[in-house]
């Protein structure tokens, strides 16, 4: 590895475990958000008014495939940024 290339991983280290933290922090933001929704869901679906709880339960049930695929995403792309900054670094 060449000096400019050495000072600039230096350099951008704690930037990307930083990203990668963030990344990890806001799935798991996501996790709790599709959870709590999830209990709305729940207790929406005891209103006797039948097409206004089955269209929420259609758009919350999107919203929490939506956020839990991203919580998926962030979560990997958050833990393998840190697995190579942990390898890079040994």
């Amino acid at each position: 590895m060449t000096g400019a290339k050495f000072a600039q991983h230096i350099y951008n280290a704690p930037m990307k475990k930083l990203t990668a933290y963030l990344q990890i922090f806001i799935s798991i933001v996501l996790v709790i958000i599709s959870l709590a929704t999830l209990y709305n869901m729940v207790l929406i679906s005891t209103n006797p008014d039948t097409i206004s709880v089955v269209n929420t339960i259609i758009g919350q049930t999107l919203l929490i495939a939506f956020m839990a695929a991203t919580a998926k995403i962030l979560f990997t792309k958050g833990r393998s940024k840190l697995n190579s900054d942990n390898e890079s670094s040994n």
